[in-house]
């Protein structure tokens, strides 16, 4: 395969990984845009969240409460951080491999993106 998030969570790839457990990876993306950028992928390769199935709840639920352990972990918590999924061409997705973006340790500007 040439996903370089598979790559990563088969540690074919080194990363800064944070967590990790059966469902979920999660890493310090390599190009940050805020103090504490880290993404979080599923373990199973999923090209986006058009890719997610009812019978793939358990990885929902997981990413989400990734989110939440990743904001802890990096002291973000409290003060807030911002949540992204990029889905498709049209919604900026560079890496086909379902991914959110934890962004914080800086206040955030008000757009989009």
């Amino acid at each position: 395969m040439h996903c370089i998030f598979c790559k990563i969570v088969s540690g074919e790839v080194p990363g800064h990984v944070l967590l990790r457990n059966e469902h979920v990876c999660a890493f310090r993306d390599v190009n940050p845009v805020a103090p504490s950028h880290v993404l979080i992928v599923p373990n199973k390769h999923l090209a986006s969240i058009e890719a997610i199935s009812a019978a793939e709840a358990d990885i929902a639920g997981a990413l989400l409460l990734a989110v939440k352990d990743i904001a802890h972990l990096e002291g973000i918590s409290e003060s807030g951080y911002r949540v992204i999924v990029n889905t498709g061409e049209d919604g900026h997705q560079e890496v086909q491999h379902l991914h959110i973006h934890v962004l914080g340790g800086a206040p955030m500007q008000h757009q989009l993106g």
